[in-house]
């Protein structure tokens, strides 16, 4: 079932001071600008052609070399941008847990993969619960332990009214994962020993960002070698099930994407089987981390890198200038991530208009709603005024968006014509 319209008000961020609700069709014609002050700040903007541009790159690569894509949803938690997707051209979405799962399913999402252990015996019943009598979805579920399968299996017995359940044997390092050909073995063995009451193997699964620590060339090689055990690990399910079983191949795909293909790409036209990508972030891109993952991917491969562009700002004002060279906007950790890096000042607005892009000042540090900038002596205090609308570029969307309960989506004129709730819970 679709989600119900929202009716905003000012519990949420960047909604206008003085009206007392409105719906999303009527925020998006009232032609707001975060920076012409007519809205509550700090807020989040998502660059509405910046994000389809990003979309239509990955699915395309993607597509040109047999993969698919399912999304995941865990980075903006938007079932609408998820639809997006799908609609776009993506094979389905991907999630974190049993409750994003379900939010995807009530707003009409037909086939997830949960990309995540789930837990024992009460967290497969609560997986049961939450989807009796969605026969007609297509469900998966990444597990790598005899406990889970068991658990999966028991809680799907002998129902009637749960959809098939996919199980992806996950084989990982640095985080959740099967950690050996042995254990992997064990593993598949028993749950295709539990194929019984609607769970069976559906395929094989990795997330290879986890392993990628070290300098890049040392990256490199970590990545490379968990997707070459995810290779060998989906060759031994195919021998036990033989020909005819229609297999996922699973690993990430935001900044490793060109790995995956170069070393699964040619299970992506391999018989029966579908290679599909989980990215996330690259839709939003980032003035950070994800931008430097660009750039080594320049360098190590050819990619459409150039036509990938940040699209979320972070707006915030100026309220104190209390000494030379520091200047106060507020904004803190509870509005922008800063678990990588800390946001970047991109261009300082006044009463609405562009006064400075690139304004020479750097975030030195955040509090819970403030941020310090240091404005070096070439910039010169006299650029910044209290007042002044601030626009920031982030670093790691997946813990920026997940701090605020609305984005504002903005046309290339940079005035709001939409508004997105976020699902986080």
């Amino acid at each position: 079932m679709a989600e119900p319209e929202t009716i905003f008000d000012a519990r949420f961020r960047g909604f206008p001071p003085g009206m007392t609700s409105a719906d999303a069709s009527e925020l998006g014609g009232m032609h707001l600008r975060p920076q012409d002050g007519r809205m509550s700040l700090p807020l989040l903007s998502l660059d509405r052609g910046a994000f389809t541009r990003n979309s239509q790159t990955l699915i395309g690569h993607l597509n040109a070399h047999g993969a698919l894509l399912a999304p995941h949803a865990k980075t903006p938690m938007v079932p609408e941008l998820a639809r997006r997707l799908v609609d776009a051209g993506a094979w389905g979405a991907s999630v974190a847990d049993i409750r994003q799962a379900g939010v995807l399913a009530d707003a009409g999402h037909k086939r997830l993969i949960i990309a995540n252990q789930v837990g024992g015996m009460a967290a497969a019943r609560r997986l049961a619960a939450r989807f009796a009598g969605r026969q007609e979805m297509e469900l998966h579920v990444f597990v790598d332990s005899i406990e889970a399968v068991s658990a999966l299996r028991n809680a799907w017995d002998d129902r009637s009214d749960l959809p098939l359940l996919g199980l992806l044997i996950e084989v990982g390092g640095a985080r959740a994962g099967l950690r050996d050909t042995a254990g992997a073995t064990a593993v598949l063995d028993h749950a295709l020993a539990a194929e019984r009451s609607g769970v069976y193997v559906s395929g094989s699964a990795a997330y290879e960002g986890a392993v990628a620590s070290g300098t890049p060339e040392v990256a490199g090689r970590r990545v490379d070698e968990l997707l070459d055990r995810l290779a060998g690990l989906h060759a031994a399910v195919r021998e036990k099930v033989g020909p005819g079983r229609e297999l996922i191949v699973t690993a990430g795909g935001s900044a490793w994407f060109d790995r995956v293909l170069a070393r699964l790409g040619d299970l992506a036209h391999a018989p029966q089987t579908k290679l599909i990508l989980r990215s996330g972030a690259i839709f939003f891109s980032d003035h950070g981390v994800y931008e430097r993952a660009l750039e080594q991917m320049a360098k190590r491969s050819a990619h459409p890198e150039g036509r990938f562009a940040p699209a979320l700002r972070v707006w915030a004002e100026v309220l104190s200038t209390p000494e030379t060279g520091l200047v106060i906007c507020g904004m803190g950790i509870r509005d922008v991530s800063s678990d990588i890096d800390l946001p970047i000042p991109l261009a300082i607005w006044r009463d609405g208009k562009l006064i400075a892009e690139d304004p020479n000042a750097k975030v030195v540090k955040l509090n819970d709603q403030h941020a310090f900038l240091e404005v070096s002596k070439a910039a010169g205090d006299r650029l910044f005024r209290v007042g002044d609308v601030i626009e920031f570029g982030i670093s790691h969307p997946c813990t920026c968006i997940d701090r605020h309960g609305v984005i504002w989506e903005v046309d290339d004129s940079g005035a709001a014509v939409g508004v997105l709730r976020t699902m986080f819970g």
